[in-house]
């Protein structure tokens, strides 16, 4: 989720937590992480999400954030461990860089490292780690938010040589989504309406919770609500999100976008369960 205005994430929690073990087959960990001005607060859980006390204590916690990223495990490589939970975390140019990936890498993914070095054993930390290590190799400071986007345009296209790489990646300020094969999004901002849960009986009218200055961007694999109109990523689809809105894309030409069904087969041939 990434927000104009610091937003409280507990509506659309509340159905993609279900996902982690009760309407879907994720249930090898979860995590979630909250940026909070040069601050992160970050929840991991090995145990599935529906059902996990860790989740039960988000749900109930009024943290209101402009950055936010979940993740629900369907472990293909590494075992179900805390250290293999996503999302992950890393400083870089003084502050935290929060990540989460959905996908499969094959094993000829090994990047050598220089400053960042995987503690578990996932694909999906060992792409983070590489995404961090090169674009500290090639900017000695923060550079600006054009510039971070050419390299990771760059830098994805390298990494999805080695298999489905839908992904998360934020430092608090904007949010960077890249689409190997199904991602979605939705952007919420006035004039709001209501909105109806997938995955639990459960509805909202933001009317009555937000003010007209309010922006909210939520990407997703798979839309939460069965009343929004809901946007697709296309295939291998780079996008940057700051202030609850896309402000600069990259897309192959012509663009691709798969069926919610060739989106779950090609994630079943690849080990991975949405």
């Amino acid at each position: 989720m990434n927000c104009h205005l610091p937003t409280d994430i507990s509506f659309s929690f509340a159905g993609f937590s279900k996902r982690g073990g009760l309407t879907d087959h994720h249930s090898d960990g979860f995590g979630i992480g909250f940026f909070e001005g040069r601050g992160l607060r970050l929840f991991l859980d090995d145990k599935p999400c529906a059902d996990s006390p860790v989740a039960q204590l988000v749900r109930h916690y009024d943290i209101k954030s402009r950055n936010v990223i979940a993740h629900i495990r369907k472990a293909t490589q590494g075992r179900t461990t805390l250290e293999n939970t996503h999302p992950f975390q890393r400083e870089l140019w003084g502050g935290y860089w929060l990540f989460a990936h959905n996908g499969n890498l094959s094993a000829e993914f090994q990047p050598q490292t220089t400053y960042y070095q995987a503690v578990g054993c996932t694909d999906s930390e060992r792409a983070f780690c590489y995404l961090l290590d090169q674009l500290r190799s090639r900017f000695s400071r923060k550079p600006g938010n054009d510039e971070l986007f050419d390299a990771l345009a760059e830098l994805c296209a390298q990494v999805r040589e080695y298999g489905m790489f839908n992904m998360i990646l934020s430092d608090g300020n904007v949010m960077f989504a890249h689409a190997s094969t199904l991602l979605h999004y939705i952007v919420r901002q006035p004039p709001f309406g209501h909105a109806h849960l997938v995955d639990e009986d459960l509805e909202i009218d933001f009317s009555t919770v937000t003010t007209p200055d309010d922006r909210v961007a939520v990407i997703t694999t798979l839309p939460l609500t069965d009343n929004e109109i809901w946007q697709q990523l296309a295939c291998n689809e780079l996008v940057m999100f700051e202030n609850g809105q896309i402000v600069r894309r990259h897309c192959p030409e012509p663009p691709v976008y798969l069926t919610r069904e060739q989106g779950l087969e090609l994630a079943r041939r690849a080990g991975v369960s949405y």
